[in-house]
């Protein structure tokens, strides 16, 4: 019988108060919030109507019942059984709130899971519909940390709290998106919403996600130089592991469409950046949010017709009557546009979903007529195989076969040379073959070989190009030789007079160069019928009505075409309409690229679809082109097939043992496969957890947190009762050896559970954070405090695993660090074996180290095979921060005195960012610098303007920017006691000195750089606004420069400005300047945030040194010698050997240094026969060619290489095939690395041991081959025993009036001082260039001079402003000046030169040079200031101006900027490259106000070579040398920084 029970309708809780006051949110490394004013406005509103009595409009919930009356019900005895729920449930948030309160201070942070939001009828609404709506929250609300109470982490179920006042994205330092929601009470992490509200949180948090996968890709160092492009590529790979991209929604047309979410997202975090690079001033995010405009408007604009439609951005006018945009999420927008644009958002991402999931509908209705071999065999020569020289690596090894692309528009692009297309048994075979669109069940396979390149802009066929369609040998492609797997697809790309072919295999698409010799009859056929269709088409756009010409019209017209006409096949109609119907799919495709619908759909393609059907070919039906399908291996016969003999093919680097044994036991020993599997196992289990989620009940999450509350980590309280325990077994072994001056007493030696830890031994310690390795410590010094317990200092040792070595290093090694921690004795497990090691230095004890090194290594073996501990060694300091390794200081280490080098060098950083004010009021010490009233100084420009006209630079131009202001101390300003010591509260009175800059661009042009004008104008600054320390001198005391860059912090004055009128005048006899004594060098520049900077006079001005006091250095890959050249300048080496394997390079290097012993020849030659003629032939690894070879070297040469201790320095640049970013072989196999020039060049190093070492390489170096190859570089120097220094450097900011980023590695012995870097002079656009140290440290060699430098950038005009001009091809090899210099630059870069030597230009085609003649003379004008209109060229024909491809294709390649572009006088040179050409990666190369390219000596002069420095060879050749040269003013910074350490060296 069951029980009778009431039934009552549910009650409302009364509310209850008495919520302590929380801390604020944690792990929220940088968030973004809405305005505040949206906040307060909805916060007033709600004051405002609690005040006037109106009730709050709250979500619905049940009423309290108010008349209780029983029914009497009968149930069974098991339903009488009453279940508790397992979360609390509770109708006021503020209770929910206390109810899970932890130990909060501030404002309370809550987590929110099983969550919704929704308006006040219940009905779900998304995140952003908060700006027009009331929105309300129901959920599970757990603390915000783990917490022991069992009850409390179960939360408390809410409904109907809030209202959501805003919303934030948080977790951009940590590469995941974290969403908080605020109400008035609390901020709330969102966990995991309800499964009914999933679909809305899924599409804020992918916008989340965006914001900070955009937020990643941008905070790089190469993050401000990306296209638009770049950013959606590198983006769609990021994101499209999301389960909601998974099924083919197109993530690149969603991140477009949040562009200005997002930008408004990341500007927002500018507040509160501490970097010089800010968000609103990157180009590309700015274009992201454009694109993202224009894609609303367009979406406006296709719905205008509809009547009663919502308006979503509006626009209003200004007071001039223009368009003015109003923003999306301005305060302004009525709530009924807020509403229509969420809602907007929401049907697009819905809409996108359910394109996501549709098939297609209208694909099987698309065919492809197949092209039938038999009927253009005649068209092609007769058969023939595929033959080639080269070594060619397979493709699958180049390019990652992992990576994470899907979509075949985001593949890698890449170009190909000297190529050639053949089927599975190597036979030559047409292109054409091929279907132009991906198709199903083809059976037709293709393979291709070639030499792989950066897709430089070359490439395109011109009708008046004679050499477009046959390779050369004369001038090889520096490339990578690569055979292809199956190729898919190909496309063209056409215009008036120009082609450009691509194909795509499923790793890359490659632009096709020119083919081989042997391949070109079969490209010219497809070449020739690309060039019939534009014949044909340009045919139809003469015609007033394109419908009038039917196909056999258009055949006879075709065939009365000239014989000399591009698209002339016959006279005989016949044959003609056979070669259109046969190969009617190249011409088919061609006329559907074209954008006139009127072409498209004409007579004529209708007729020659009919025409090629009634032939019975073959239809293929046409896939989309979405996801990629990988095979599993590359099928193309080249990986059977031995190449055939060549004397010109990649040979084998020639190394020493230490060498090969590094970068083959790395390659041996490493299986990236592995690590990728694991990799993907790792994804594929987080996604079947994650789909697992979406499925549980409610009740799971329950179930969650009871797990996670028994595995909870332990108290600290439990960690002290640990400690207390084990401090039993600690006792002192010995007597004290000293006190500290706190009174503390040292000891040496110490028993730990039974073990002895010793000063200067290394102990392994406990470690909280449960990492992977215990932290291994250096004990410097123990003693005892007064309470008895005893402590260790220490420094922190890392593994090499945990520097920038990464995998690269050597298990067994340690590497000391300045990272000091103190800690008690019972924290030691154990006492670990360390050797410290001290090596002997020289090449006289290589061997001799080799050996003993490989029995250590045989003794590690033994003891791991044995299970005993591992025994670890260090020979090094690293210290990231400063981007080094450094040799030990063993004099100063473990010396348990209570001194400790590590805590001595951060104090002396932390000395060095203090401010310090005299007593006297008559100076200070800021920044390491000591300051003295009377003072020249640097201070930062923009505390002297309004606008921060840094800030609105356009890119790569330098404009806006501005040098530091010269001021000279005159007072320091009395300020209050309690802000003595704070260099922002401290105020300094000033004197300014102008430059010419601030006077004129005339005046600029045509003044000393180092010139400054005295004036009566004063200001007021804070301390923290100087920069730096300088000098003014009298000009004649800063001696004769013959060189077109300075270093020296010093400046001139013999006139005064008056700002107020304008005028110039000589300084007045009553005015006495009081000048500079102290010879001031580069290091009195700014050093901030570097701590450095402490002022050493210098002794009297540089002289050269005597050639026996110079560094006698080889220069390998030495190039035409711009690095020589630079180095030999600033007086601390002299080039005595050189390589180079380029001959008319290795000519040009002999004209500029005749003292130099050039060596025109391999390099791997060279070193087997240093090694041969040393007797160290067996210690030589290398391949029998290049034995043979060192063996034909005559006596002479023999006689002349250089031996060991000859050689104090070596320095060059290695070839690295692919290290200027156009590809990687991340799976490269051992015999494909052994290739690299790199290897050899390191091997110089190891077998010369000469005191310093200096690698030049491409940015790109850094990152390379996923950083390996730059990591064991690292590793094989530090193995030889060097301090190593590693950093990148910006060139134009060095004096060089272009943008060229490089990448160096500094190697000195231990025995010399280490250099540093030079420090930058010049203001110039680059963002700081950062090498990642270690998971959370990066490492600039040198601050970004955006914000200000001592002297302003060098333009195009000062470079080339006073040469002679010249026409289109002007080949004259002397010219006369015909005019005196007139800039700074321009007077030392004569060099003394009364004759102009290389003023010699390419030759443009006679359509290049109309275009060229019709870009405007003005800044950033390009190919898109073509008028859009044909011309008439000398041979009859009629072509367009703008190049078909180029807006066809504009929006893949960022609006094709800077094709056909004019330098701009007042900005930059662009980087310099080794061919110029208006279609080029750099295309912007054509003159300032002359219709012509760039000259050689002009490229030449961008680079910093004076004008007496000769060039070899061709116009093609001399181009090459300048291009692939170091700057010599780039190269002089260096050398000052070499000889600074040469002079510094440890006694």
């Amino acid at each position: 019988m069951g029980e009778l029970l009431p039934t009552p309708c549910s009650a409302a809780a009364p509310p209850q108060s008495g919520i302590k006051e929380s801390k604020s949110k944690v792990g929220s490394a940088s968030s973004t919030k809405m305005v505040d004013s949206k906040r307060n406005k909805k916060r007033v509103s709600s004051q405002t109507s609690e005040e006037s009595s109106a009730p709050r409009k709250m979500p619905r919930r049940a009423a309290a019942c108010l008349n209780f009356k029983e029914t009497s019900i009968r149930i069974n005895k098991k339903d009488s059984i009453v279940e508790t729920k397992k979360e609390g449930v509770v109708v006021e948030e503020i209770v929910a709130v206390r109810l899970t309160a932890g130990k909060e201070d501030v404002r309370p942070c809550r987590r929110l899971t099983d969550f919704s939001l929704h308006n006040s009828d219940g009905v779900l609404q998304p995140f952003e519909m908060l700006e027009a709506d009331n929105i309300f929250i129901s959920g599970l609300i757990l603390p915000l940390e783990e917490t022991a109470d069992k009850e409390k982490g179960k939360g408390v179920k809410c409904e109907g709290f809030g209202r959501v006042e805003e919303w934030a994205i948080s977790g951009y330092e940590d590469g995941s998106p974290v969403i908080w929601i605020s109400t008035e009470i609390a901020d709330y992490d969102c966990l995991k919403p309800s499964g009914t509200y999933k679909k809305f949180y899924d599409h804020f948090y992918a916008k989340a996600t965006a914001c900070v996968e955009v937020y990643k890709i941008l905070s790089k160092p190469s993050g401000s130089s990306l296209s638009l492009d770049e950013l959606l590529a590198g983006i769609v790979r990021s994101m499209s592991g999301m389960k909601c991209f998974s099924s083919g929604l197109s993530i690149r047309d969603f991140i477009i469409s949040q562009g200005e979410f997002i930008y408004t997202q990341l500007i927002g975090l500018d507040e509160t950046s501490k970097t010089d690079q800010l968000f609103v001033d990157l180009p590309v995010l700015a274009a992201l949010k454009d694109e993202c405009q224009n894609l609303s408007n367009l979406a406006q604009a296709q719905s205008g017709s509809h009547q009663g439609k919502l308006t979503i951005d509006p626009k209003c006018k200004d007071e001039k009557g223009k368009n003015v945009p109003v923003a999306s999420h301005s305060t302004e927008e009525d709530e009924d546009s807020k509403m229509a644009r969420v809602l907007q958002e929401e049907e697009r991402w819905r809409s996108m979903k359910r394109k996501k999931g549709r098939g297609t509908t209208t694909s099987s209705s698309k065919y492809y007529i197949k092209i039938n071999e038999d009927e253009i065999a005649n068209d092609y020569p007769l058969p023939a195989y595929y033959k080639t020289s080269n070594e060619e690596t397979d493709e699958y090894i180049i390019f990652d076969s992992d990576m994470d692309v899907q979509h075949v528009e985001e593949l890698p692009r890449s170009m190909l040379h000297d190529w050639a297309l053949y089927n599975s048994d190597s036979r030559l075979v047409p292109l054409e073959l091929l279907p132009l669109k991906p198709c199903d069940e083809i059976d037709v396979t293709i393979f291709g070989s070639g030499i792989m390149t950066a897709d430089d802009g070359s490439g395109y066929n011109f009708d008046d190009d004679s050499t477009a369609t046959s390779g050369s040998a004369s001038n090889p492609i520096e490339g990578i030789p690569v055979f292809l797997s199956a190729v898919k697809e190909w496309v063209i790309e056409f215009g008036s007079s120009m082609i450009s072919i691509s194909i795509r295999t499923d790793m890359s698409w490659y632009r096709l160069g020119k083919p081989s010799k042997q391949y070109a009859p079969w490209y010219d056929q497809v070449l020739k019928i690309a060039r019939l269709a534009i014949s044909i088409i340009t045919l139809l756009k003469d015609q007033t009505r394109v419908a009038r010409l039917s196909f056999p019209d258009v055949i006879k017209r075709i065939s009365d075409l000239p014989k000399d006409h591009s698209g002339f096949v016959s006279s005989n109609p016949q044959v003609v309409e056979r070669y259109v119907v046969v190969h009617g799919q190249i011409i088919l495709q061609q006329f559907s690229e074209y954008p006139d619908d009127s072409i498209k759909k004409s007579a004529f393609v209708t007729g020659l679809a009919q025409k090629m059907e009634q032939r019975h070919h073959t239809k293929w039906l046409v896939k989309k082109k979405k996801l990629l399908q990988r095979n599993e291996q590359n099928f193309n016969p080249r990986a059977a097939i031995a190449p055939v003999a060549s004397k010109r093919k990649a040979m084998q680097a020639t190394t020493t043992r230490l060498i090969n044994k590094i970068w083959g036991g790395y390659y041996s020993n490493y299986s990236p496969e592995e690590s990728n599997a694991e990799s993907l196992t790792e994804v594929k289990e987080v996604e079947e957890i994650e789909e697992q989620e979406e499925n549980e009940e409610d009740d799971v999450v329950e179930e969650k947190l009871d797990v996670s509350e028994k595995t909870k980590m332990p108290s600290s309280n439990a960690k002290k009762a640990n400690l207390s325990s084990r401090s039993k077994g600690v006792k002192w072994d010995g007597k004290s050896v000293g006190k500290l001056p706190t009174g503390e007493v040292l000891y040496k030696k110490a028993i730990v559970h039974g073990g002895e830890v010793a000063v200067g031994g290394a102990v392994l310690l406990e470690d909280d954070e449960s990492n992977d390795s215990p932290s291994i410590c250096y004990v410097e010094y123990m003693f005892e405090k007064t309470d008895g317990s005893k402590i260790v200092h220490g420094r922190i040792m890392q593994r090499g695993s945990e520097t920038v070595l990464g995998n690269a290093a050597n298990e067994r090694e340690l590497f000391l660090t300045n990272d000091c921690m103190t800690f008690q004795l019972e924290e030691v497990l154990q006492s670990v074996h360390v050797d410290i090691r001290s090596v002997c230095w020289g090449h006289e004890h290589r061997k001799a180290n080799a050996i003993a090194e490989k029995n250590d290594r045989a003794r590690a073996e033994e003891r791991k095979s044995k299970g005993l501990p591992m025994e670890y060694y260090c020979k090094s300091l690293y210290w990231p921060e400063r981007g080094a390794f450094f040799a030990l200081l063993y004099d100063s280490m473990g010396l348990g005195s209570g001194r400790c080098n590590g805590c001595k060098s951060n104090e002396a950083d932390i000395e060095k960012e203090s401010f310090e004010l005299d007593d006297s009021m008559t100076s200070f010490k800021y920044q390491g610098i000591q300051y003295s009233i009377d003072d020249c100084v640097y201070v930062s420009p923009y505390h002297f303007s309004s606008e921060r006209e840094a800030e609105i630079f356009k890119g790569g131009r330098n404009v806006g920017l501005k040098s530091y202001v010269i001021c000279q101390l005159l007072e320091i300003c009395e300020c209050k006691q309690s802000k003595r010591e704070d260099a922002s509260a401290v105020r300094v009175r000033v004197r300014r000195f102008f430059k010419p800059e601030d006077i004129s661009l005339e005046k600029a042009y045509s003044s000393d750089i180092r010139e400054v004008y005295y004036s009566e104008e004063t200001h007021t600054v804070p301390v923290d606004s100087i920069e730096g320390k300088c000098g003014i001198r009298k000009r004649k005391d800063l001696g004769p420069q013959d060189v077109p860059f300075t270093f020296d912090h010093a400046f001139f004055c013999e006139n005064l400005y008056d700002p107020r009128t304008g005028s110039v005048k000589q300084l007045p006899s009553h005015i006495k300047l009081r000048y500079s004594t102290d010879q001031l060098n580069d290091d009195s520049a700014s050093r901030k945030k570097k701590g450095k900077g402490k002022m050493d006079p210098e002794p009297e001005k540089e002289k050269d040194a005597s050639q026996g006091n110079r560094l006698s250095t080889l220069d390998i890959f030495a190039g035409c010698g711009g690095l020589s050249e630079g180095l030999q300048q600033s007086g601390v080496s002299l080039t005595k050997w050189a390589i180079e394997y380029d001959a008319a390079a290795g000519d040009a290097f002999k004209l500029n240094h005749p003292e130099a012993t050039v060596f025109v020849n391999n390099c791997n030659v060279i070193l087997r026969a240093v090694m041969q003629k040393c007797g160290d032939a067996d210690e030589c690894i290398s391949t029998p060619e290049a034995a043979d070879l060192a063996a034909l070297l005559d006596q002479a040469e023999i006689d002349n290489l250089p031996l060991p201790g000859q050689v104090d320095f070596i320095n060059g640049g290695p070839p690295c095939q692919g290290f200027s970013g156009m590809n990687r072989f991340n799976q490269s196999t051992w015999s494909k690395v052994q290739c690299e020039m790199i290897l050899a060049f390191l091997s110089f190093a190891d077998y010369y041991r000469p005191r310093f070492f200096l690698l030049e390489n491409v940015r790109n170096f850094v990152s390379f081959n996923q950083g390996q190859t730059f990591r064991l570089a690292l590793a094989s120097l530090l193995e030889m025993g060097y301090q190593v220094r590693c950093g990148i450097l910006e060139a134009g900011a060095y004096g060089v009036p272009q943008s060229r980023k490089r990448a160096f590695i500094w190697a000195a012995s231990p025995e010399e001082q280490l250099p540093e870097w030079p420090e930058p002079m010049h203001v110039f656009a680059a963002p700081q260039l950062k090498i990642s140290m270690s998971k959370n440290l990066n490492y600039a060699a040198a601050r970004s001079t955006t914000r200000g430098a001592p002297f302003r950038p060098l333009t195009v005009r000062d470079t080339i402003g006073d040469l002679p001009p010249v026409l289109n091809g002007a080949s004259n090899q002397t010219l006369e000046y015909q005019s005196d210099p007139m800039s700074w630059f321009q007077k030392k870069i004569r060099a003394g030169m009364t004759v102009l030597h290389d003023h010699i230009a390419k030759e443009m085609n006679e359509l290049n040079l109309i275009r060229c003649q019709k870009i405007p003379r003005r800044p950033g004008a390009d190919w898109r200031d073509l008028p859009d209109e044909k011309v008439k060229l000398s041979n009859g024909q009629m072509a367009d101006l703008i190049p078909w491809c180029l807006p066809n294709t504009a929006k893949r390649h960022n609006q094709w900027k800077g094709l056909f572009g004019r330098l701009d006088w007042e900005g930059n040179f662009p980087t310099s490259i080794t061919d110029p050409q208006p279609m080029g990666k750099v295309g912007m190369c054509f003159h300032p106000e002359q219709d012509r390219i760039v000259t050689v000596r002009e490229c030449a002069r961008s680079q910093g070579f004076p004008d007496n420095y000769k060039f070899c060879g061709t116009v093609l050749d001399k181009h090459r040398q300048i291009g692939n040269a170091v700057p010599p003013p780039l190269a002089y910074a260096l050398g000052r920084k070499l000889k600074e350490a040469v002079e510094k060296k440890k006694p």
